[in-house]
């Protein structure tokens, strides 16, 4: 088994303390924002969300003046988050408690949409627990959004909402905030989907105030963990054989094995968990009040296996019993189809073994959180993925192909979500004595070029995260760049742009150039390993710096923009360096090598200054020449050519490379000064016949111009001249 990713942490207790009032960390940050009519809250598993919604309930009703306080979570089983829940004792001002017949989420409650209506209804009552659903076809029965005026609107795992008109949840968020004055607080752990829809439409995710509390920061502060493997195993035939090589009886781990339509499924559900069961070894028993099954296996330990699968007379007592689990020694195997992820906690979990490629990234996010709790005695958590490898005779080899590159992204992705968050904030938005926390990088656009109002909303409430997910959620696009069906400088300049303009459409074209710079900066600083180090100093894997995080606020530069001396203005006619590359001497062609400046106060000028878009901007604090090295996909090139041969390697290559999509408007226009630009420094047009990859798109979109011109010109709407 290779593992694409490894994240160490510094156990530094933080994300486990109290302060004063009882409150964590993050519960203490989504607190400062109590006042926020409508509140964004990103934490992982296990960051306490429920309890910091507790917190907010409670000070919005008794201290802000609101009347009611609606908690609705995707299914019943999650609703016990919010139990009873004394408060006080560790300094809060009042107890969480929920009137049993306005718990919604217990066993044998029945006309459950009549009692939302009721309860708007009851001036006594001010607090309800229910599910996604009876919310949902409450607020349609009751009709009239201003009744929710007064009402907090609390949103559980709020990545089961989206933008999508089918999506009747989003409509109904939508509703509230167009229609009512009601306050929304929505909680997630993973804030985007598997689907890619957007969650919240662009001009209403806007109107939240956002508290993020990051993967990283979580297992930074934890007390016990110190590292996190993502790791794939790549197999051919069936998976049983691949799960005795990976399995490690001495961890303990819960197996979830693929859906029954997969291609990885054998079809039959409980034969595969007889399958495992071999795998385990020894002979189970069951025991008929627990439905535990315990074996001696083939470690030569006793063991005991928790069979969420089998949906029989058992099943309510498997899951009894896992609920009431109070020792490391009580369960070691839980094997699981569909369970065993939202809202199941077993804090001892060292290893997640995951069985076929999972649709949904946020079902992978989640998965991966049932082996991050924090445990006494646990070191390390692991994921791993089993995967079939494509096979080039398979007649569905696309098919393959896409779930092999799909399985990969996901660590991709989560490489992004477990790194340190590193965020750009504009000098021109710093307050007088304002505190730069801890990996702000701060652009200096005090001079002629500020940052665009559109692109610092961006990149100060979370929007910049969003863009990344979305690019690492295009399987075409990170398919090409991982199987190098392209290069770097031609994902960087023409696909990344292109997803940026997707998600923000309304962006004007400079604006998507400076945040598609900002989302490759991000990327490759996560990349680089993404450690923090007893100096405080953001470092890569080898230790070396790559961000020196300040202790206070920065003053503004001499110059806020580059000088231009002869040197300068030399290579501003060669192209950007840091663009086009290429060393003293060469001809500027793309991909030649980055140019290096012999004069070392010019070279002090290319740290200090950074071309994003078509502005020169200030980037204190970054080691350019490092981050310039890092390619972001490499290790999954890596993995990916380690597991397969040549002959497969270059089958998953045709496969992505055929389904690139053909050159669009929007990409024609978005791309159309590169076109421009290449011409001026090259002196020549852009070729389709070029062996370099952005070259070759280049020439592709002038193509493309041409075409639309010459029927434009042919249909009267275009003069000649």
């Amino acid at each position: 088994m290779t593992d694409i990713l490894t994240a160490r942490y510094a156990q530094t207790g933080k994300s486990s303390t109290h302060n004063p009032l009882g409150m964590r960390e993050m519960q203490a940050r989504a607190y400062e924002q109590r006042n926020a009519q409508y509140l964004l809250i990103k934490a992982p598993p296990a960051s306490g969300k429920s309890r910091a919604l507790m917190f907010l309930a409670l000070d919005k009703v008794m201290k802000q003046g609101l009347k009611k306080v609606i908690v609705a979570v995707p299914e019943m089983s999650i609703g016990g988050s919010f139990q009873d829940t004394d408060l006080t004792t560790y300094g809060f001002f009042a107890d969480w408690h929920v009137d049993p017949k306005y718990n919604l989420c217990t066993p044998g409650n029945v006309g459950k949409v009549d009692r939302v209506v009721k309860f708007m209804d009851d001036p006594d009552a001010h607090y309800l627990l229910c599910t996604h659903a009876t919310f949902r076809f409450a607020f349609e029965k009751i009709k009239l959004p201003y009744k929710f005026d007064e009402t907090v609107v609390a949103i559980d795992e709020f990545h089961h909402t989206s933008a999508d008109d089918t999506n009747i949840m989003g409509k109904t968020i939508h509703t509230l905030m167009t229609q009512s004055k009601a306050h929304i607080v929505a909680m997630t752990g993973s804030y985007f989907r598997g689907d890619a829809v957007r969650i919240l439409e662009e001009e209403d995710e806007a109107k939240f105030t956002q508290v993020t509390y990051t993967y990283y920061e979580q297992l930074n502060g934890y007390k016990y963990l110190k590292s996190l493997g993502i790791g794939y195993h790549f197999y051919q035939g069936r998976y049983f054989e691949a799960l005795r090589e990976v399995l490690d009886l001495d961890k303990k781990t819960i197996i979830h094995i693929p859906n029954v339509n997969s291609m990885e499924s054998t079809g039959d559900k409980f034969t595969e968990v007889e399958r495992i069961m071999d795998v385990i070894g020894g002979t189970p028993i069951k025991d008929p009040e627990t439905g535990i099954y315990t074996t001696r296996a083939r470690n030569g330990k006793t063991l005991r296996i928790a069979d969420l699968v089998t949906d029989d007379e058992n099943r309510v007592n498997v899951l009894m019993y896992l609920r009431n689990i109070k020792k490391r020694e009580d369960m070691d195997i839980i094997i699981a189809l569909g369970m065993a992820k939202e809202g199941f906690d077993w804090p001892w979990c060292e290893h997640v073994l995951t069985v076929g490629y999972r649709s949904s990234l946020t079902e992978i996010v989640q998965i991966i959180g049932r082996a991050t709790r924090d445990c006494e005695g646990k070191e390390h958590a692991q994921f791993t993925n089993l995967i079939a490898q494509p096979d080039a005779e398979d007649a569905d080899v696309t098919n393959s192909v896409n779930n092999m590159l799909k399985a990969i992204t996901v660590s991709l992705l989560m490489e992004q979500i477990l790194a340190p968050n590193i965020n750009f904030k504009p000098r021109s938005l710093l307050k007088n004595g304002e505190e730069v926390k801890p990996g702000t990088i701060i652009i200096d656009d005090t001079g002629e070029h500020k940052v665009s109002k559109p692109v610092a909303e961006i990149l100060t409430n979370g929007g910049l995260t969003n863009v990344t997910t979305s690019v690492l959620q295009d399987i075409n696009a990170v398919g090409r760049i991982i199987t190098h069906a392209i290069n770097d400088q031609e994902f960087t300049q023409l696909e990344l742009p292109n997803l940026v303009q997707e998600r923000f459409p309304s962006l004007e074209i400079e604006d998507v150039k400076t945040v598609a710079k900002f989302v490759e900066l991000q990327m490759k600083i996560h990349a680089a390993g993404g450690q923090i180090d007893d100096q405080g100093k953001l470092v890569d894997r080898e230790g070396r710096i790559v961000i020196e995080i300040p202790d206070d606020t920065p003053k503004p530069p001499k110059h806020p923009q580059p000088p231009k001396d002869p040197k300068e203005k030399e290579n501003e006619k060669l192209g950007d360096p840091e663009e086009n590359g290429g060393k003293e001497g060469d001809d500027p062609k793309i991909g030649s090598p980055r140019v290096r400046r012999q004069d070392p106060d010019a070279k002090k000028k290319v740290h200090e200054f950074l071309k994003v878009g078509d502005k020169f901007v200030n980037i204190e604090n970054l080691n350019i020449d490092l981050i310039a090295e890092i390619n972001p996909f490499q290790g999954a090139f890596e993995v990916l050519s380690k597991s397969v041969d040549a002959p497969m390697l270059k089958t998953i290559k045709d496969q992505v490379v055929a389904n690139r999509a053909s050159v669009s408007e929007d990409e024609a226009q978005l791309l159309w000064p590169n076109v421009e630009d290449f011409f001026t420094s090259f002196g020549k047009e852009p070729s389709t016949n070029s062996n370099d990859p952005y070259e070759k798109r280049l020439g592709e979109v002038l193509a493309f111009v041409r075409k639309k011109t010459a029927e434009l010109i042919a249909s009267g709407q275009l003069s000649a001249n």
